[in-house]
């Protein structure tokens, strides 16, 4: 079965790499991995931190995407914090909460070498309506996340051009019949991508079959992965928290859950399975939805003329045999019975 290659565009990490190492060889380590797994892109994801370790991530993101990696291909960065709120902040330190800033979103794209692709904020900060317009006219996505906002703070965000929301039901109030909040909005606005994390942890397969009949393709499949994604179990490390890894449940000290050790390839399996989907159905979550929702939808993410060849062959039972990369083979599982390259 020859598919279309599978875009994460959340991920911090995997096989004990993680992006705010800010090193090539990490982000080298993670395009490798993912590409054993039928991923050919990936956006690079940041968390909360201090300034200048954002900062040696962003930097490097935009290196290595100019220097080329072996693997799954770099597409550029996320930036998920510092701008979110304390009471859903998850794995993010408060301590290294900041205030929305026009300048500072400048310089994150700059450090970046202008690979910066997207933004999470709480769209009840101060100057949320205004960053985000900001945002988009530098052609940056902006997702809502770690947030108590109201349906109302989120409707604004929308209509200053928000893009969708932040691993659906995680890290923000739950859907209330009376306070619909960000996941009661997030699902019904037209202009609204869902991230999901499909590892049966993050969210019951009830609340995402719900998601699903809700927002329809709006869905994004994502990993949240971090370091600890193709890990044995043990300690690790997500930004400044040393996190426990149990049975590839991922937990902070206080008991938050912290990025997961999903790869994407499983959570099309899950969705397929828990939806009752045809593989094709669900593959198109994690390929052509978050490719559209990246406004990358003219390059990856389907097999049409002129796009780029990123693609995977699979075997009878959803195994990767084979992944390439704007046409070039990156991962065989037989070397030696492998075409070196495909065109389309």
């Amino acid at each position: 079965m020859l598919l279309p290659g599978l875009v994460d565009s959340h991920v911090h990490g995997a096989n004990n790499s993680d992006v705010m190492d800010a090193s090539h060889a990490s982000l080298e380590n993670m395009s490798t991995y993912f590409a054993k797994h039928g991923v050919t892109a990936f956006v690079a994801t940041t968390v909360t931190a201090p300034v200048d370790k954002i900062k040696n991530a962003l930097r490097q993101i935009g290196k290595s995407r100019t220097a080329g990696l072996s693997g799954a291909e770099l597409l550029g960065g996320y930036l998920e914090g510092p701008y979110f709120t304390a009471r859903h902040k998850g794995a993010h330190p408060e301590a290294w909460f900041r205030e929305l800033d026009c300048e500072e979103l400048d310089n994150w794209i700059s450090y970046s070498d202008n690979s910066l692709i997207t933004v999470a904020l709480a769209p009840e900060k101060n100057n949320a309506a205004q960053a985000i317009k900001h945002l988009k006219r530098n052609n940056v996505k902006v997702m809502l996340g770690h947030t108590d906002a109201n349906s109302e703070q989120v409707e604004a965000a929308f209509n200053a051009g928000a893009d969708g929301i932040v691993h659906c039901y995680n890290g923000m109030r739950g859907l209330h019949h009376r306070y619909p909040g960000v996941v009661g909005v997030g699902l019904c606005h037209p202009n609204s991508y869902v991230e999901i994390i499909a590892d049966g942890m993050h969210v019951h397969p009830t609340a995402i079959d719900v998601a699903h009949r809700c927002c329809g393709e709006r869905l994004t499949l994502i990993t949240d992965a971090m370091q600890a994604a193709g890990m044995p179990d043990g300690t690790y490390q997500l930004g400044e928290f040393e996190v426990q890894v149990n049975r590839g449940e991922v937990r902070t000290p206080c008991g938050s859950l912290a990025g997961s050790t999903l790869h994407l390839l499983q959570a099309v399996l899950n969705l397929s399975k828990w939806l009752n989907l045809p593989l094709e159905k669900a593959w198109m979550y994690a390929s052509k939805v978050p490719a559209q929702s990246l406004s990358l939808e003219n390059q990856i993410g389907t097999l049409s003329i002129g796009k780029r060849a990123s693609m995977v062959a699979l075997d009878e039972h959803h195994l990767v045999l084979n992944t390439w990369v704007n046409g070039k083979l990156v991962f065989s599982a037989n070397p030696s019975r492998c075409p070196e390259a495909l065109c389309i």
